[in-house]
């Protein structure tokens, strides 16, 4: 970095489930400034579509695109102001997006969820990460490229997700052809908002990768996507555009969008991003072996190899996904804080409520302090982590959770710990799935809001028998985004030296309690045993329930 930056700042947004955050970072050496955030007014959309009494079938999950505009018009200004920065000293903007959050535009760009005549159907709305009801979709997908040999599916471990781009789009044509006759371009919001901001349409190599099936150069052909639906052969002709490295310069901000944030016109925009991989550049992981999982309502788990290997039930193997000259494994759990969430709003009786309260706790703070004093396995219970279905190893979201022990006696923090365990066995079942299949694993490094519950992360340490390095700064994707702007205006040859520059970690945190790990590998067979048995064909019940709820009306 030259001298003449050292006054110079960058802004990192991040998109999430709920809200956006803005970080204002200095580019010298990652120093946040200040941070603002902005929560979605529609939120995750999961019940009734806005603006109509319909009711959403089961497993849909829906964005509004206006609710990313408004972190924009909103968070940017607000960082801005908060850090004293004026927009002279701001040399370049990146944004992360939850992935696969996809969009049907029009050629402009235009949602066709602003369009009047279609506000009213709901396939015409951004599917959020978290729509799971393409799922008979994803199947066929993994039926027929398994009987084609279609030689891009090992490198998703052997299964596409039903939560990725094209079991998206294939529902879409499916259940609303005419939506999908519609939609000149199928684009990520991780695209789409680069878009909003500069005016030029643009494609990145990681999304592209991990959720758009592009491998070697290629897309799947139109004779294998015609043979799942005459329909479907174009498929490709939405999403086609040619593909920029993470880092990269996607154009100056326009003048609309300049008017929307309080920053210049012209200022440099970097290409788009996921929330999850642009996180190892914030925690100083962007080399090879270094594991990130970040941690929050669901958890994504990233980590670089030198080689390439395909290791079963992962989302992707990228080259160049995470970082430039690389191969960069995705994998994830697709409910962690979401479960945590579940159960305390669901199922925590009242008195729970009042004593945390009195407290001056939040419902998971007591929770966790009553669970902390416990001996591990003195609950008598074992869960499985799929109240979500589960991303990896399995690539099933069909599945859904189980608690295996209850008894009359079990407490409220019992069944909070197990479930808080169950993560952690999840997370194991991934590391020692990479590690099994060549993909070594040198660092543990661990980033999210879960970071905040120290018992927690204890946990996980003690489960995996590692130490555990964490991100120090809260906004882990916003600083990485930061990153990877200052990157694309220049100021570092490399988000390696950037990453090194601007990056917060620190190292070994935890580190695993011998006593406890080896008290929880007792209870991680019992997990791996039930993982197998009703996740790999011992038991098709969670299936047929599945099904039963569905044709139930649920």
């Amino acid at each position: 970095m030259t001298g003449s930056d050292t006054d110079a700042v960058a802004i990192g947004i991040d998109f999430g489930t709920l809200s956006g955050r803005v970080v204002v970072a200095s580019v010298a050496d990652g120093r946040e400034l200040a941070s603002a955030e902005h929560v979605y007014r529609h939120g995750a959309i999961e019940e009734r579509l806005p603006g109509t009494d319909e009711r959403l079938p089961r497993s849909w999950a829906l964005q509004s695109p206006d609710d990313w505009r408004d972190v924009l018009r909103h968070a940017v200004p607000e960082a801005l102001a908060a850090a004293g920065v004026s927009a002279d000293r701001v040399i370049g903007v990146a944004t992360d997006f939850t992935a696969c959050t996809v969009l049907p535009t029009t050629a402009d760009g235009t949602p066709l969820s602003e369009l009047d005549e279609l506000a009213a159907r709901p396939h015409a709305w951004p599917k959020l990460w978290k729509h799971h009801a393409a799922q008979p979709q994803a199947d066929r997908i993994n039926a027929l490229a398994a009987e084609r040999g279609e030689t891009w599916l090992s490198r998703y471990g052997g299964k596409i997700s039903s939560e990725w781009e094209f079991a998206k789009g294939l529902q879409v044509l499916e259940e609303d052809p005419e939506v999908y006759a519609r939609a000149d371009r199928w684009i990520e919001a991780a695209d789409w908002i680069v878009w909003q901001l500069c005016g030029e349409e643009t494609r990145n190599v990681c999304t592209a990768g991990y959720k758009g099936i592009y491998q070697d150069g290629k897309r799947p052909s139109s004779d294998y996507l015609a043979a799942l639906n005459p329909g479907f052969a174009d498929f490709c002709d939405k999403l086609d555009f040619p593909l920029s490295a993470l880092g990269d310069r996607a154009g100056g901000l326009s003048a609309e969008a300049a008017a929307w944030t309080g920053l210049n016109e012209g200022t440099t925009v970097a290409i788009g991003n996921v929330d999850a991989h642009v996180t190892a550049a914030s925690a100083k992981a962007v080399g090879p072996g270094q594991l990130v999982a970040i941690m929050g309502t669901s958890t994504c788990h990233v980590v670089n190899g030198e080689q390439l290997t395909e290791a079963p039930g992962m989302c992707g193997v990228v080259r160049d996904g995470i970082t430039p000259g690389l191969w960069g494994y995705e994998a994830g759990q697709s409910g962690v804080g979401d479960i945590f969430a579940w159960f305390t709003r669901t199922a925590v009786p009242g008195e729970y409520v009042a004593e945390a309260a009195e407290r001056g706790l939040s419902v998971h703070e007591y929770l966790t302090d009553l669970a902390a004093g416990q001996a591990v396995g003195e609950h008598g219970l074992v869960a499985l982590d799929w109240q979500s279905g589960n991303r990896s190893v399995l690539v099933d979201h069909d599945l859904s959770g189980v608690i295996v022990g209850l008894t009359l006696a079990t407490r409220p923090e019992e069944i909070y710990r197990a479930l808080v365990e169950a993560t952690a066995f999840g997370t194991r079942v991934i590391v020692e799935t990479l590690v099994e299949s060549g993909v070594p694993i040198d660092e543990f490094v661990a980033a999210g809001g879960l970071l905040k519950n120290k018992w927690l992360m204890q946990t996980y340490a003690d489960v995996l028998r590692r130490p555990i390095t964490v991100l120090t700064s809260e906004q882990g994707p916003a600083l990485g985004s930061a990153i990877h702007a200052a990157v694309a205006a220049g100021a570092y040859p490399d988000i390696q030296a950037a990453s090194e520059a601007m990056g917060k970690v620190e190292r070994a945190a935890y580190t695993p309690d011998e006593a406890r790990a080896d008290a929880y590998d007792e209870l991680y067979a019992i997990y791996a045993e039930l993982h197998d048995h009703f996740g790999r064909g011992g038991s098709d019940a969670l299936h047929k329930l599945h099904r039963i709820a569905n044709e139930a009306g649920r």
